[in-house]
Parts: C-alpha cells; sequence; structure tokens
C-alpha cells in the first residue's frame, strides 16, 4: 500500500495558501479532468489531488497519457488554483524548472511541457484553464514516470525516475515537488517568466540543436525569448513559436 504524504505537504503549503486541501483518490479518469468539471460546477478550491491510478489521463493536443499497470508506477497529480495575472505566457515552462529542480540536477526541459532524462521523456505537463464569471482557474497536470516502462506505442522512449534513484516510490516524489512547485506558481503569478527564464536556459534539452517544426520547417533552437515562446533560427531568419502554433522534435 502507498504511503501518501497529504498531511506533510499540506502543513507546508497551507500558511501561505489558506483553504488549500490534497486529496489522495485510488482511481480517476483524469486529475485534471476531474479538477476542471469541479470548477465549471463553481468549486475554485485550492487543491492538489492525486490519482494512484488513472483510466483516461491525457496529455497535450489530446494525447492520451498512459498512467501504468499498477498504481505507483507513474505519479499523476493535478493542482488546481484560482490565478490573478495580466500575462499566462510562460507558466508551463516555469512549472517544468520546478519539477526538474525538485527531482534531479540531470533532468532537461523539452520546450514546452517534457521533462527528459538523455533524450527520453520522464514527465509531462498540461496545463489548463476555464473561466468562471471574474475568475481564472488554473488546473496544472503533472505525470512523472516513476518505475520502469515500456516503450511500444510512444513516440519518444520513456525514462522513469528509479533510473536516477533506485528505491524511489511516487509518494516520495510527491513530496518533493509539491510544495515547491505551489510556491513557484505564486511566484509566477506575483512576477511571471522573468525569474524561471535563465533556470530554464539552463536545462533546455534543445538548445542548440536542429528541430523540425510540425509545418515542416527545420532549423535550430535558440532557447526561448522574454515570452516563453521558442526561438527557431531557420533559413528566413530567427522564428519565436508559441506552444498553440506547433510541435517540435529534434530532427537528429
Amino acid at each position: 500500500m502507498l504511503r501518501w504524504p497529504a498531511e506533510a505537504i499540506w502543513e507546508a503549503v497551507a500558511p501561505t495558501l489558506p483553504g488549500f486541501t490534497v486529496e489522495v483518490l485510488p482511481q480517476l479518469d483524469s486529475t485534471n479532468t476531474e479538477l476542471m468539471r469541479r470548477a465549471r460546477a463553481g468549486r475554485l478550491e485550492s487543491v492538489l489531488l492525486v490519482a494512484e491510478e488513472q483510466t483516461a489521463g491525457r496529455g497535450r493536443l489530446g494525447r492520451q497519457w498512459d498512467s501504468g499497470s499498477r498504481a505507483g508506477e507513474v505519479l499523476t497529480f493535478s493542482l488546481g488554483l484560482p490565478l490573478r495575472m495580466a500575462d499566462w505566457s510562460g507558466l508551463s515552462l516555469a512549472v517544468g524548472v520546478s519539477v526538474a529542480q525538485s527531482l534531479h540536477p540531470e533532468l532537461r526541459l523539452k520546450w514546452p511541457n517534457d521533462l527528459w532524462l538523455r533524450d527520453r521523456k520522464l514527465a509531462g505537463i498540461l496545463i489548463e484553464t476555464t473561466q468562471v464569471d471574474t475568475t481564472r482557474y488554473a488546473v496544472i497536470g503533472v505525470g512523472i514516470n516513476i518505475a520502469p516502462r515500456a516503450a511500444a506505442g510512444l513516440a519518444t522512449p520513456p525514462a522513469w525516475l528509479q533510473e536516477l534513484e533506485p528505491g524511489i516510490d511516487a509518494p516520495q516524489a510527491l513530496q518533493r515537488v509539491a510544495a515547491a512547485l505551489v510556491r513557484d506558481v505564486q511566484r509566477f503569478e506575483a512576477q511571471g517568466w522573468a525569474p524561471f527564464q535563465a533556470a530554464f536556459a539552463a536545462r533546455d534539452a534543445l538548445a542548440g540543436r536542429e528541430v523540425r517544426l510540425s509545418d515542416g520547417t527545420v532549423g535550430q533552437a535558440r532557447g526561448v525569448d522574454g515570452r516563453g515562446a521558442l526561438l527557431v533560427h531557420t533559413s528566413e531568419g530567427l522564428r519565436p513559436v508559441s506552444s498553440s502554433e506547433v510541435s517540435v522534435r529534434p530532427s537528429n
């Protein structure tokens, strides 16, 4: 049986986020889907929702996120928060920075929302928002491979955290990332993307590499700009690419 550190996380977060709660459920279709359902029903609580198993996990662009065949093989959770900020640009990158810094120095960030270990995907991030009256509610979903994963059917080969730390389990990984993630999202709400840009650059998995955009354009990744857009040097010059326009994969 997995022993989740819900009380320890609550104690670390609650002083700066009144009303914050931590929920751990044995099974859900998707933690993001559940929090979006709640928000649309008017429930805009600050909550960390963990599912031991997901039956319909989702990734970016509607892709399926496989949560594994047994509880604890993948850590899946979503952070739901009402946020007030003028510019949301770069939020997924800031979340990636936070999670990577909490987990391990070897992890790299693949723009716009994946954590890589040696060019294999260890974790993914999915951010969704909804507007309820005057409040914008954000749901920040994170999936982290903990134990060995099969590569069949995956576009990018998987990596897992136990490669780096053989004894770590999903509850321990959650305890590492949860409180720091809340603090970093609060920092983003107050200061935007700028405080995270240097840390992203230090872990940028694409910097200096040839990449192929979803429209077929090939160029060299040149980091990200002040709004979190990927900069790609193409035959037509430097091109900023936003996460809503393209999917990016290394071409070599």
